[in-house]
């Protein structure tokens, strides 16, 4: 009779750690998926929630251009001088440049002020002939 309610016991306390471990895998899994994956969706639509006409963007598939308009759910891209086409507001990937942002400088390499140009690159290789 001892040693049933013993292994009755020891089965009891085997299913508590189950369920615990269980419990354990979805907090890990809620915070390493699905908590950034929320936070990585929010961030995408405040983005494009605050577009502005004269943002350069660039969309999903790798299209730059300059958002000349606003509609529900569309943007208004000019993608090149007088070429404009319309596009869900989801496919913007990422904002470039916002419209009153200053346009940065390129970086220029202190002390490069003259370039030195050569026709052809000199050749380690030295050709000698004897003469008979």
């Amino acid at each position: 009779m001892r040693e049933a309610s013993y292994a009755q016991a020891a089965g009891g306390g085997g299913d508590l750690s189950f369920f615990l471990i269980i419990a354990l895998f979805f907090a890990v899994f809620y915070f390493f998926m699905i908590r950034p994956q929320q936070k990585r969706r929010r961030e995408a639509q405040d983005m494009q929630n605050s577009l502005g006409p004269g943002d350069q963007i660039v969309t999903i598939g790798g299209l730059h251009g300059t958002v000349t308009g606003i509609a529900d759910g569309e943007v208004l891209l000019e993608i090149s001088p007088g070429v404009e086409v319309r596009f869900a507001r989801p496919a913007i990937a990422r904002v470039v440049q916002k419209s009153g942002d200053p346009i940065p400088e390129p970086d220029e390499v202190p002390g490069d002020d003259t370039a030195t140009v050569t026709d052809e690159p000199e050749s380690p290789v030295t050709e000698t002939r004897k003469q008979d």
